[in-house]
């Protein structure tokens, strides 16, 4: 049985429109999530690896399952991770949609930004 952290996926604004706050709550906390080199590092050996354990995890570096156990709770709070129980075991696993809400996010940042540039230039040309 998987358990999985609720976020909306959904929550990018149409194109060129101004990111709504939940929007931006939920962006800022995968960016923050992201943030730290080594939940970037787990986000990318799940990406890579598909499901694994803690053991599997922490296999070959020098972190602690604890310190490894912390950040995984980090990502699944930021929705970008979540475990399946089996047996007596956890195997986390990466969850694409909030990276790609976040994704949306940032691509209407750079909408807005454009668009800004573009007034800026015309006035300039004026």
């Amino acid at each position: 049985m998987s358990q999985r952290r609720s976020g909306s996926a959904k929550s990018a604004s149409p194109k060129g429109a101004p990111l709504k706050p939940p929007a931006v709550r939920s962006s800022a906390s995968i960016f923050a999530a992201l943030g730290d080199e080594t939940r970037l590092r787990l986000v990318a050996v799940l990406c890579a690896g598909g499901a694994m354990s803690i053991a599997q995890l922490t296999s070959g570096t020098h972190i602690t399952r604890q310190a490894v156990t912390k950040h995984l709770h980090v990502l699944a709070d930021a929705g970008l991770v979540n475990h399946v129980k089996v047996g007596r075991e956890r195997l986390w696993e990466f969850e694409p949609a909030q990276l790609e809400a976040a994704r949306r996010s940032l691509e209407t940042i750079a909408q807005q930004w454009d668009q800004a540039l573009l007034k800026l230039k015309q006035a300039v040309e004026r």
